[in-house]
C-alpha cells in the first residue's frame, strides 16, 4: 500500500497594525481660580501625550500601543490614539497650565488669570 503524506505548510501572513482614531471621555470641573479636566486614556504612557493649547483652542491626543507577540488567533485590543479638542478661553494663564497621568486618566489644570478671578467691590460712602 503506497501512500503519499504531503506536508502542508502553513504560510503566515504578517499583518500590519492600523491605528486607530477614539474619543476619551472627559469631566470638565470649574471653580474661581481654574479649569480642572480630567480624560481617560487607559493605556497611553506619559511620553505618549501631547497637549496643546493655541489661539484659544486646547488639543489633546495620546496614543496606546501594545507590543505582541506571535501570531494572534483572536483580537480584541487594538492600538489606538485619543484625540479631542476644546475651546478654552483666552483668560487662561498658559504659562502655569499643568497636567499628570496617573492611573489611565490625564488632569489637566487650567489656572484663570488674575484678571479673570472674581473680586468682590467695596463700595465707599460718599
Amino acid at each position: 500500500m503506497n501512500k503519499e503524506i504531503a506536508k502542508k505548510e502553513e504560510k503566515t501572513i504578517e499583518k500590519t497594525r492600523e491605528l486607530r482614531t477614539a474619543i476619551p471621555s472627559v469631566d470638565i470641573y470649574e471653580n474661581e481660580d481654574e479649569i480642572l479636566l480630567h480624560a481617560d486614556m487607559p493605556g497611553v504612557k506619559k511620553d505618549d501625550v501631547s497637549i496643546n493649547i493655541d489661539n484659544g483652542t486646547l488639543s489633546l491626543s495620546g496614543v496606546r500601543r501594545f507590543n505582541n507577540k506571535g501570531v494572534s488567533t483572536w483580537e480584541e485590543f487594538f492600538d489606538v490614539e485619543y484625540v479631542r479638542t476644546f475651546s478654552v478661553p483666552q483668560s487662561i494663564d498658559v504659562e502655569k497650565v499643568n497636567a499628570e497621568l496617573k492611573d489611565g486618566v490625564l488632569k489637566l489644570h487650567l489656572p484663570k488669570s488674575e484678571a479673570a478671578k472674581p473680586k468682590m467691590i467695596e463700595i465707599k460712602a460718599a
